[in-house]
């Protein structure tokens, strides 16, 4: 037993060290046991004939699965997340809300995959870090990221499990759809493995554009405009992206409102703002000049297989809800090496944690 108590203590600080036979002289070196019992312990191990990954790779993972699943989620984090949230509603005093940016940090943090290159994604959490927290796709989501740290130091999950659970939140007390989550990502300790820059949408590029990035994380036309609704949440601010204002005039909301204003909307290109020439991007502003539309946004009103999505998502509300939750906890998930169901015989790993009481 105090053999088994030792594992985990070591198999949670295991998540820190880099995959491979380091992994395994991380475990083997640090427990304090007899000879006999680390000797048991390794040749146990190499006895697999792939040592440096399943101790590296896929113990990591399910050890992270494992220690995430006892944490209250759906209890005391979600009334921690929806707390943070109210109070930078009521400091504020503008009527304005960080949900929508949790859910920007979300999408940005998931964003990144790609399914060719097998890499990117909320796993490894690495826009904690240069070169990805310097990205300027990411500029003003250091906030939000600052605003979650004491959360992870309260309950002890990955970022990468608190940021992406923090979206599903804001989502949900937005009033949209419940969104399939679960926790099991782990953290990178460094920067090393950052993505390279420009795999997230560029707003003033069209339709090619969107489909380059969306089905290289392996996304379709459909999935593509439904996640493209989370614009009827939010603003665009000068100071970090360029473009100006909001989609919707509910903009803590969530609904099908950003379907109906593309649809029935007249846009026009900018002109002014504030009573001055605009020289910004361009953009596009309805009939009050209060609301905005991004060429990407445009884009799907001029690409008949998206259009087709948007009409259909602008008379069923219930259908957009469906499908906005199934393709953001798809985006959520992706690269993120999830332990696989248990066949009837149990996978090693369970066998092993079986046998040292985990």
């Amino acid at each position: 037993m105090m053999f088994a108590r030792q594992s985990l203590r070591i198999a949670a600080r295991a998540l820190r060290y880099p995959t491979g036979a380091g992994a395994v002289r991380a475990i083997t070196t640090n427990l304090n046991v007899t000879s006999v019992a680390k000797s048991s312990w390794q040749k146990m191990v190499f006895a697999t004939g792939t040592t440096g990954l399943l101790i590296g790779f896929a113990w990591n993972t399910e050890i992270a699965h494992t220690l995430s699943a006892k944490i209250d989620w759906e209890g005391a984090v979600r009334k921690d997340i929806v707390k943070m949230i109210e109070d930078e509603e009521e400091r504020r005093g503008d009527g304005t809300s960080i949900g929508p940016t949790l859910i920007r940090l979300g999408f940005h943090t998931s964003g990144t995959y790609d399914r060719t290159a097998q890499n990117g994604g909320s796993n490894g959490a690495c826009m904690r870090f240069i070169p990805e927290a310097h990205y300027e796709a990411n500029q003003g989501l250091s906030f939000p990221r600052a605003l979650l740290e004491p959360l992870q130091a309260k309950y002890g999950m990955s970022f990468s499990d608190l940021w992406t659970f923090a979206a599903k939140v804001a989502v949900e007390e937005a009033g949209g759809p419940v969104i399939p989550w679960r926790s099991g990502r782990t953290d990178a300790d460094d920067g090393s493995k950052s993505v390279p820059d420009g795999r997230l949408p560029d707003a003033t590029q069209g339709a090619a554009h969107l489909r380059s990035i969306f089905n290289r994380m392996g996304l379709n036309d459909q999935e593509i405009v439904a996640l493209s609704g989370g614009h009827s949440m939010g603003f665009c601010h000068l100071d970090t992206s360029g473009f100006v204002g909001p989609w919707t005039f509910a903009p803590n909301s969530f609904s099908n409102e950003y379907f109906r204003l593309l649809v029935e909307e007249k846009w026009v290109p900018k002109k002014t703002h504030k009573g001055k020439i605009w020289r910004g991007p361009l953009q596009y502003e309805d009939s009050t000049g209060n609301l905005m539309m991004l060429p990407t946004d445009m884009a799907l009103m001029e690409d008949p297989a998206f259009k087709k999505w948007v009409i259909a998502y602008k008379e069923d509300e219930e259908l957009f809800s469906k499908h906005f939750a199934a393709a953001f906890s798809k985006l959520l998930e992706l690269g993120v090496p999830f332990p696989k169901e248990k066949t009837s015989g149990g996978s090693f790993l369970a066998k092993m944690k079986n046998m040292l009481g985990l």
